[in-house]
């Protein structure tokens, strides 16, 4: 762009010198004598009208080339710039995603003095800092406004949330009872920022930042990025079995119930069918082979075999595979029916260990006055397949 300008100019310039006077002096010629008069050639001012009107196209069209070359211009550095931008927004997700991969790791060590793994938590939210002043840094296009603003307020939230959780972590950790299950619930609660990020992320960085390139007619890929590996983390009771802290009764799903509050009468549930899908799982020794989701759902049959109505019934299921950690969720169900089936979806909030076998166990917890517990459980053989 830069050599086609002065091209324009010489162009132009030694074009319009045609019509500037000659200063030099030139031997004027006699006007040839005998018949013709007038047949000897075009006048001076016809042909100067000719000249300038030659000129007046050239000019329109340099103008319109000029015109173009400029709105090309323009639209090559908008792209380059959106281009940049999503270059940048790559590697700040990349390094978030390392932020919170490194976070999790270093909460389930429990061997870890507390003093020690706060230190490690602590430079981690530095981390999380260093890539929050980064996306300040930016240079953001006009078209990238939006994704931008979103795009802070997401990191912003991870930052917080693993600052918050290693201030936490000692108390968590410690043996006065009331203070650590205290801040084992609030580390369960700094989770909740924690995916609301990852929302932040998928729901507004995203879908912004894709409009924006679309619209400059750009086919580049937007980075997601996810700071929370596995939903179970909102839940305390995996807080505190995770950071070997402790969890209160009301959010223990293990906890046992007051059976001097229960109702007159018998209580108690059983488990009637257990399905993933449309598929319904058998019991006994050959594997169920389940097609393998991100997040599969079970679909929990049970029923109300007891003379009382039920509230807050909890129901669990937990995929436990040879080798590994056992992954667990639990729903619950506001009320149930004496005498009534009642129906429940429990998503498992991550995908589950492909290709080896594992075992899944379906639990309806205890209910207050419940005495018979040999039905509240089954078990089931799994293989999860592509």
């Amino acid at each position: 762009m830069r050599a086609f300008f002065p091209f324009v100019w010489s162009v132009t310039v030694s074009f319009f010198d045609e019509d500037e006077p000659r200063t030099q002096q030139t031997r004027v010629r006699r006007p040839p004598t005998g018949g013709g008069g007038a047949g000897g050639g075009m006048p001076d001012h016809q042909q100067l009208l000719v000249r300038r009107a030659v000129a007046a196209g050239i000019g329109l069209l340099i103008l319109l080339l000029l015109f173009f070359g400029v709105r090309g211009c323009l639209d090559s550095r908008k792209k380059n710039a959106l281009k940049d931008y999503n270059r940048d927004l790559t590697s700040l997700a990349q390094e978030s995603d390392e932020t919170a991969k490194s976070f999790f790791e270093t909460l389930v060590q429990s061997d870890l003095a507390p003093a020690d793994q706060q230190t490690e938590l602590n430079s981690l939210r530095a981390q999380a800092e260093k890539t929050l002043q980064s996306a300040e840094d930016l240079s953001v296009p006009g078209d990238m406004q939006d994704a931008q603003d979103n795009l802070l307020l997401s990191l912003q939230f991870r930052e917080e949330a693993i600052g918050k959780v290693a201030q936490k972590i000692p108390t968590a950790r410690g043996s006065e009872r009331a203070g650590a299950e205290q801040a084992t619930s609030q580390i369960s609660g700094q989770m909740e920022k924690l995916l609301a990020s990852d929302i932040i992320w998928s729901q507004r960085v995203q879908p912004f930042a894709s409009e924006a390139l679309q619209s400059a007619d750009l086919d580049e890929r937007v980075p997601n990025s996810r700071s929370v590996s596995s939903l179970s983390w909102l839940d305390p009771t995996t807080v505190a079995d995770s950071i070997g802290g402790q969890v209160s009764n009301e959010d223990n799903d293990n906890a046992t119930p007051d059976d001097t509050k229960a109702a007159p009468g018998t209580h108690g549930h059983g488990i009637v069918s257990t399905a993933v899908g449309d598929q319904v799982l058998e019991s006994g020794g050959t594997p169920n082979r389940i097609p393998a989701s991100g997040n599969p759902t079970f679909t929990v049959k049970f029923a109300n075999q007891g003379e009382n109505n039920e509230e807050n019934v909890r129901v669990r299921v937990t995929v436990k595979p040879q080798t590994g950690k056992a992954i667990s969720a639990t729903k619950t169900v506001d009320q149930t029916t004496a005498g009534s089936e009642a129906e429940v979806q429990v998503p498992l909030g991550q995908a589950p260990p492909i290709g080896t076998p594992a075992t899944i166990t379906v639990e309806v917890l205890k209910v207050a006055g419940e005495q018979k517990l040999d039905n509240n459980k089954q078990e089931y053989t799994a293989l999860f397949t592509r």
